[in-house]
């Protein structure tokens, strides 16, 4: 292994684990084939990281840093809260087009046969974004833009279309883009 700054190996094993998590067929990913397409031994693997389930922490820790730090923009850049509704399921949509590999983590294709732990905390990703969508209705709704009653209901309904339109983008083999239509479909869910 060459030398490298401290961190770097380490974003390099993670991005080269997010490419492989890429393939369509969704094959189970050992720390040999991860070691093999470093070219590095599974030893030096885990100098970086004590265990495979410590790889996945990482690409989630990406995962929801940049999700998360992306919908605190939207609200604080966008007043409008259905304008802020729309932005945040536009960029769902766009993270896992933009992040195959990482899409299969969301939504736990790449997580079957971890640790189970990995699997709840994408659960909890799915809670916070729903909360998010469930805050800028609220700004909606504090603007006239829609009724408090319908608040939890829709932002149930949004998040269940992205989860659908992440579904079928991996399940395609990222053939079905998760944005293909989406406007209309967002559109109709919030008038």
């Amino acid at each position: 292994m060459a030398t490298s700054k401290p961190g770097e190996r380490k974003l390099q094993i993670l991005q080269t684990l997010a490419t492989m998590l890429e393939q369509p067929k969704g094959e189970k990913i050992t720390t040999a084939a991860l070691a093999a397409r470093l070219d590095v031994s599974e030893a030096a693997l885990y100098r970086h990281f004590a265990s495979k389930a410590q790889m996945f922490e990482g690409l989630i820790d990406f995962i929801e840093s940049t999700v998360f730090g992306l919908i605190n923009q939207i609200a604080a850049q966008q007043a409008n809260g259905l304008l802020q509704v729309q932005a945040i399921t536009n960029m769902l949509l766009n993270f896992a087009e933009r992040n195959p590999g990482m899409t299969r983590v969301i939504i736990g294709d790449a997580l079957v046969n971890e640790d189970a732990r990995l699997q709840q905390r994408m659960n909890q990703f799915v809670e916070r974004v729903e909360l998010a969508i469930k805050q800028a209705l609220r700004v909606a709704v504090s603007q006239g833009q829609a009724k408090e009653a319908e608040v939890a209901l829709r932002a149930n309904m949004i998040t269940s279309l992205v989860l659908g339109r992440w579904h079928r983008f991996a399940k395609t083999g990222f053939r079905q883009n998760p944005s293909e239509n989406a406007q209309a479909q967002i559109h109709l869910l919030l008038v």
